[in-house]
């Protein structure tokens, strides 16, 4: 069995992959011996989009093999070089893109193709469809992007995370949520407090601000560092790249007393975060897709701060989408000042039933077996 997945642009596309392909290994076993043709036997991942050694080393990871391909995209932002990299992308970059798309699946000849969407997935995805394998697509976000639109006419299937998911047709359209990966969710406080050196005197804070951190949370939460240690023990993701400033700033902003109580990490691997996130009694987050269902299948009540500029806005629209259940308070960047984000903070946390509402909440608009559906459905197609 060959499954070839199609992505790229951003790790929302490659961890919800990984986790849909994890569920697949899980499921082989019990698939491989009497329900399949001999010529289908064996699984073999592979996976097509543009360069990117981020998503390379976690896809290499978990045994997927990387065709590299070149990937045009759209800018919708004006300026003559934007306009003339947009032409360059479509006229060259989109062409050549296709052909090797179309020279690895013919040689591969996958079973069936698994896209995540992205403007890496586009060439990928036209050449599968006209080498007739069937498609398959899943949405993240409320408002599909660009290439998810187009593609969809492709798509035999579309698994969506959100009910109220615009512009596909609702006959194509699976609930299942948004794949996350299982193991985030087996960590345990006793490893996490021993791996983090809390001291348990403090409700812990969770802070995340994707992989590459979040400038503007990070800035709001250093105006108040002193402050909010006094409530709180913060453990706070910051990205790589700003970790060593941030790192100096808060040696000189914090007392020896103060500095047990904050936590300072540049980027989460996954052996990691799911203690973090075992230990959190609250998260702040971004409002991505997978921080969303991560987040509420852990049942944790969260405050998620969008990304203002987001492609279609869909960062805010998703996080709107999971207030409106209860499980979350949404503050948009623009009104992200430190006081406020502080009284939000310390009203939660004074009132505990309000916690608890939340935590509910979080648990009933969860769907933590999207991995497991999905992979389940792309079973049952291969082994009609």
């Amino acid at each position: 069995m060959k499954i070839l997945f199609a992505g790229g642009g951003t790790g929302g596309h490659i961890f919800p992959i990984i986790a849909v392909a994890r569920e697949l290994r899980r499921i082989y076993p019990a698939i491989k011996d009497g329900d399949l043709k001999p010529s289908k036997r064996g699984l073999e991942f592979f996976y097509i989009g543009p360069k990117d050694d981020f998503e390379k080393m976690f896809l290499s990871q978990e045994g997927i093999k990387v065709k590299e391909i070149l990937a045009g995209k759209i800018r919708r932002y004006l300026g003559f070089k934007i306009i003339l990299q947009t032409l360059i992308d479509l006229l060259i970059k989109t062409p050549i893109g296709f052909f090797k798309s179309f020279f690895y699946v013919f040689f591969l000849s996958p079973d069936l193709v698994f896209s995540k969407g992205g403007f890496g997935s586009v060439p990928s995805v036209l050449a599968a469809w006209l080498l007739q394998v069937p498609i398959f697509l899943h949405e993240s976000d409320i408002t599909p992007g660009l290439a998810n639109r187009f593609l969809s006419v492709f798509a035999l299937e579309i698994f969506v995370s959100f009910s109220a998911t615009e512009y596909f047709p609702v006959k194509k359209m699976i609930l299942v949520g948004n794949p996350i990966r299982n193991e985030l969710l087996e960590g345990t406080d006793d490893i996490g407090k021993f791996l983090f050196q809390t001291t348990g005197e403090k409700p812990v804070v969770l802070i995340l601000g994707g992989s590459q951190g979040a400038r503007k949370i990070n800035n709001t939460v250093l105006e108040i560092l002193p402050t909010l240690l006094t409530d709180f023990e913060v453990i706070h993701q910051v990205g790589d790249k700003n970790f060593e400033q941030i790192q100096q700033e808060t040696n000189v902003m914090l007392g020896e007393e103060q500095k047990k109580y904050y936590h300072l990490i540049p980027f989460f691997k996954e052996d990691k975060l799911k203690y973090a996130y075992a230990i959190a009694n609250f998260i702040i987050s971004r409002a991505g897709s997978g921080s969303i269902f991560e987040v509420a299948a852990l049942g944790k009540p969260s405050i998620l701060i969008p990304l203002p500029h987001s492609a279609q806005g869909h960062q805010v629209k998703n996080a709107y989408s999971y207030t409106r259940n209860g499980g979350c308070l949404v503050i948009e960047e623009a009104n992200l000042t430190p006081h406020f984000f502080l009284e939000k903070l310390k009203y939660f946390f004074s009132h505990p039933q309000e916690l608890e509402r939340m935590k509910k909440a979080a648990l009933e608009f969860s769907k933590p077996m999207a991995a497991k559906v999905i992979a389940g459905y792309i079973a049952s197609y291969l082994t009609r």
